[in-house]
């Protein structure tokens, strides 16, 4: 029999490692791991861990519209069944330091960009 292969991390590549682990843990939970300046864990409740790995000269991808479609990936998050636990979410991520790329309300969710440029979404989840 194989042994099975597991998702350990996602890692995101960013000029700071500490402070974009404090800006996910500020809405997403956990608490970061941070001995390491270059290499910062934050395990989430409930989820996988994200690791944030120092990488200097960091250029942060593009989203599509912006004329060239370099988005290599993004994370999803779940806020929750209603409009208003998304406006919730809205208001904590942009009070963290996130900035809008797309609202996609039709859609269920919203686009946004973390503090290094990485590309996130607030995703509506009807639970009924």
């Amino acid at each position: 029999m194989t042994p099975s292969i597991r998702l350990r991390s996602v890692v995101l590549d960013c000029p700071d490692a500490r402070a974009l682990a404090r800006f996910y843990a500020g809405f997403a939970g956990g608490t970061p791991e941070d001995a390491d300046p270059e290499w910062v864990v934050l395990r989430l409740p409930d989820g996988p861990r994200i690791c944030f790995q120092r990488a200097p000269g960091h250029v942060p991808p593009r989203w599509p519209g912006e004329g060239r479609d370099e988005q290599q990936f993004h994370l999803d998050f779940d806020a929750g069944p209603t409009w208003e636990g998304i406006e919730a979410a809205e208001q904590r991520v942009l009070a963290l330091g996130a900035r809008p790329l797309a609202r996609c309300d039709e859609e269920d969710f919203r686009v946004y960009a973390d503090p290094a440029g990485h590309p996130f979404c607030l995703c509506r989840i009807d639970t009924a």
